[in-house]
């Protein structure tokens, strides 16, 4: 893969939040900065332009001069602190933005003869801030700019780019959905709580909440929470989910992650099979009941469910 610095820039009025915080408001309990941080995790230095705050990992903090200069004074100022020789630049409001997007704006921006790579829309309009770019030519014209402007600040992006041979990547509707309004911010809690998305959005909220690396088979325990709730009882469903990543926990102890997650299916595989053989058990025994009640001559009586007929009451000399 190929190394990259990223700069994101989180430094913004957001007027049309009326002045919150936008990085720190919370999207599916992350904040919207913390979100954009995981899907970038394999830089080699991130840089965050705007004020210094709690993050899920490590950072380096500047910010642009003057402070609400704009997008293009704030990329010079994260720019100046990376060494890598292509820098993700993205802004810090994109709730989606995946690993895979980031994969495929660096893969596009290694072309021959190209300068870098950024997403389109769906309405297929540039978004300069979920892009890719080599470090040397966004040097340059960051400069160029900067010297036939007098400086950086207030200056649209578009002066950047269209100097810029950049390769455009469609990364679909959610990767470039930016939260730049109350509505926006409504709309991305919505979509993270479908029917199709809330599970992978939720698991991937509580690694990052417990700084867990992990790739485990979620299909699985939710086949072995299944199977356990409805072979043994209910409340077997999370207390055996917890016991297998006790286990699994002990046995992958010092592994890497791959080792980790295999010890999760392992334990899975034990308790699932476990699971089954109480539910064949159980299935046993209300199969054999139902013979015993239907042959009758037990303590149920006969066919009717009543007492025995009354065949002489043995040990009494009754006839």
């Amino acid at each position: 893969m190929t190394a990259y610095d990223v700069i994101v820039l989180a430094g913004g009025a957001a007027k049309r939040l009326g002045g919150a915080d936008k990085p720190g408001v919370r999207v599916g309990g992350r904040a919207l900065l913390d979100r954009v941080l995981a899907a970038c995790d394999g830089a080699a230095r991130t840089v965050v332009v705007g004020d210094r705050r709690a993050t899920s990992r490590p950072v380096v903090w500047t910010r642009e001069v003057p402070q609400g200069g704009g997008p293009l004074a704030a990329l010079g100022a994260g720019l100046r602190l990376t060494s890598a020789d292509h820098v993700l630049v993205l802004s810090a409001d994109l709730p989606f933005l995946g690993p895979g997007t980031v994969d495929a704006l660096l893969t596009a921006a290694v072309q021959p003869g190209r300068e870098g790579a950024l997403c389109t829309d769906p309405g297929g309009r540039d978004q300069p801030l979920v892009a890719a770019y080599r470090a040397e030519p966004l040097r340059r014209e960051l400069a160029l700019i900067a010297t036939e402007h007098g400086n950086l600040a207030g200056l649209p992006l578009r002066l950047l780019t269209a100097e810029l041979d950049l390769a455009r990547v469609d990364a679909g509707p959610d990767a470039a959905f930016d939260c730049d309004t109350w509505d926006d911010i409504a709309a991305a809690r919505a979509r993270i709580r479908e029917h199709g998305a809330v599970l992978d959005e939720w698991i991937t909220s509580v690694k990052n909440e417990l700084g867990i690396d992990l790739d485990v088979d979620t299909g699985a325990l939710l086949d072995l929470a299944r199977d356990a709730a409805h072979g043994v009882a209910r409340p077997a469903a999370p207390l055996t989910t917890f016991l297998v990543g006790y286990a699994a926990a002990r046995a992958s102890a010092g592994a890497g992650p791959d080792v980790a997650a295999a010890a999760v299916a392992e334990a899975s595989r034990k308790a699932t099979a476990l699971a089954l053989r109480w539910e064949a058990e159980a299935a046993e025994e209300t199969a054999e009941s139902a013979k015993s009640a239907g042959q009758g001559g037990d303590a149920a009586g006969g066919p009717g469910g009543g007492a025995k007929p009354d065949t002489g009451r043995e040990g009494t000399g009754t006839p």
